[in-house]
This record gives C-alpha cells, structure tokens and sequence, in this order.
C-alpha cells in the first residue's frame, strides 16, 4: 500500500466527512491525522474504507467526549449554583469563637468526661467507650449524661464571660 498515493486522495475527503460529523475544521483534521497514523501501523488492504471507518469511529468517541465534558461542566455549575454563599468575615469570626469556646469548655472537663464525649461524638458504642476508659458498660450512659452536663454548664460560663467582655468594651 502507497500511503501516501492514498493520503493524497483521501485526506481531504476525510476531512469534509469528519467536519460534517463534528463541526471543528481544526480538530477534523487531527482526527483525520490520527486515521492516518492508525493506517500506517495497520496496512490496511482496503484503506479508503477503512480509513472512513477509523474516523467514523474517532469522530464517535469525540462526541462521547464531549457529550461527557459537557455533563460534568453542566455538574460543576449547578453544584457552583446551589453552593450556599460563603459566610462574611463576622460570620467566620463567630465560628472561630464557638470553636474556641467548645475546646476551652472540653479543657475545663475531667478527662473521662472529655473522653467519654469525644469518643461518643466520633461514634463509639457504649461496649466500645467502657472498653477504652476502662468502665463498666452499665455506667457509660450516666458518665456520659453527667458529662454532657458537665460541659454544658462549662461552654454557658465562657458564654457569660465573652458577654460580660463585650459588654465592658
């Protein structure tokens, strides 16, 4: 096979039929390029049909490419548009001081208290919690009742305190 007897009178066939498939000038003639390329590695006995196979084929899986780019842009933009705003600078103060509040409220807490909270909060099960504070199973849900309350009335007193600041300024 002359490869380069049949580039000559086909490429630009190639090329038409390709466009006419995919609607780019540019990328209908790297597409007839890589039809090309795949002749010269498979020798075809019939190289125009097989090369218009081969860009059948290349154009297809170009819109499936495409068809996908566009599913995932179109993805990307609703989750874009349905994102919540993201918060002012007061708002991310107020977290920051919650944050610091929840973590100094926890330090104020016996550590079994504080264990036993975490570990609840991370998922453990009552079987899990006795194991890793080394408790009977029976007493987890008042250790962890008593620490509940423990840490409420810990997090209410550094509330008061931030107020009673505030209120100074």
């Amino acid at each position: 096979m002359d490869l380069s007897q049949v580039y000559r009178e086909h490429y630009r066939s190639l090329v038409r039929f390709l466009y006419r498939r995919i609607g780019d000038q540019a990328r209908a003639e790297d597409l007839a390029q890589e039809a090309f390329v795949r002749a010269l590695e498979h020798q075809p006995s019939r190289p125009r049909a097989w090369l218009f196979t081969v860009a059948a084929n290349l154009a297809r899986d170009e819109g499936r490419r495409a068809a996908v780019r566009r599913r995932h842009l179109t993805l990307i933009k609703a989750e874009v548009e349905t994102r919540p705003p993201e918060p002012g600078p007061e708002v991310a103060l107020e977290r920051r001081d919650v944050v610091r509040r929840v973590q100094t409220a926890l330090a104020r807490l016996a550590e079994r208290d504080r264990e036993a909270l975490l570990l609840w909060e991370e998922g453990f099960n009552y079987d899990e919690i006795s194991e890793a504070l080394g408790l009977s199973r029976g007493s987890i849900g008042t250790t962890l009742a008593r620490a509940r309350t423990r840490f409420a009335a810990a997090y209410e007193e550094l509330q008061r305190e931030g107020s009673d600041e505030d209120v100074a300024r």
